[in-house]
């Protein structure tokens, strides 16, 4: 894969290819955005460009870059979390072969995908190889969340921020996989931008659609007609860890957008933040999705309906 087959965050393209051109790549970068808009892709890419032992970088055809693609290039390490998270185990023997040379490259780059599940065991045991990095490394932080991130080690990271996808660039990638698919103009909005997001809706096309619908509707509907076409939450309890971060996008999507109740739709985000706690305490889903229901109607409504 090259840049060019990258969809999207053009200004981001242009900013690693810089570095590369004029020789300024950092020890450490921190990539921020939505899940699934390419910055896993982006770090491969850079690391190619790094890593390249041809002249015009990425060259695609040396032995640098065709291992790279083939996750077999030894100065090209990623990290991935052990079960949920990223432990310190996993930064200690990162740090061990750290201070190995390279053996292929001149340079190593190592990429730590969902770097915002380490420990904080494990983001102290980094901040020491960040402080003093081996002038051959260069380290490439993914995170979607930047606040489970410390501060310090953000401090020492220089931040590229990635920005969700347009509506435009999800079409072009959905006619590429989907050619003969006919996929409602919902499924694209309720994607956010996230090309991980839209493969989902797709595969689960009513439901996340009627989600959709639902909650841009909820001020115009009475709670019982609100809850009734709300089945859909209620009845995805396989889909429930989706379905809700999916509620969280299209609530802050419209706190944005409607300025006059902005605070009513993320105080509504605080009330699907709570259910999704209560829901790791195995509490009743049927309950806890009725509940949050409710509170989000009646927030949005500004009043109880059980007065």
């Amino acid at each position: 894969m090259k840049y060019t087959d990258i969809l999207g965050n053009e200004k981001v393209k242009d900013i690693l290819k810089k570095a590369v051109q004029h020789n300024t790549v950092l020890h450490s970068y921190l990539f921020v955005g939505e899940e699934g808009i390419g910055k896993s892709l982006f770090a491969k890419e850079f690391a190619k460009s790094i890593l390249c032992l041809g002249k015009e970088k990425p060259c695609e055809a040396c032995k640098s870059c065709i291992e790279i693609e083939e996750n077999n290039q030894p100065d090209y390490i990623e990290i991935v979390p052990d079960g949920n998270s990223i432990k310190i185990e996993q930064i200690r023997n990162m740090q061990l072969k750290v201070a190995e040379k390279p053996i292929v490259s001149t340079k190593k780059v190592y990429v730590i995908q969902e770097a915002d599940t380490m420990t904080q065991e494990a983001q102290n045991a980094l901040l020491k190889t960040l402080e003093e990095p081996p002038e051959y490394i260069t380290i490439i932080l993914i995170a979607s969340n930047e606040n489970s991130i410390l501060n310090t080690i953000k401090s020492r990271c220089t931040k590229i921020v990635f920005e969700p996808l347009s509506n435009e660039e999800l079409k072009r990638y959905a006619q590429e996989y989907w050619k003969d698919a006919t996929i409602p103009e919902e499924v694209f909005a309720s994607s956010m931008g996230s090309i991980a997001r839209l493969r989902n809706n797709i595969e689960h096309q009513e439901l996340y659609t009627n989600v959709y619908q639902c909650i841009n509707q909820i001020e115009n509907k009475s709670l019982l007609d609100f809850l009734k076409q709300a089945e859909s939450i209620a009845k995805a309890k396989e889909e429930s860890d989706a379905v809700l971060e999916f509620l969280v996008s299209i609530l802050f999507s419209l706190a944005k957008e409607k300025t006059e109740k902005k605070q009513n739709y993320l105080n509504c985000v605080e009330i699907v933040d709570n259910t999704k706690k209560n829901l790791q305490f195995n509490s009743n889903y049927d309950m806890q999705i009725d509940t949050m229901l409710i509170k989000m109607w009646e927030e949005i409504h500004e009043k109880s309906y059980w007065c």
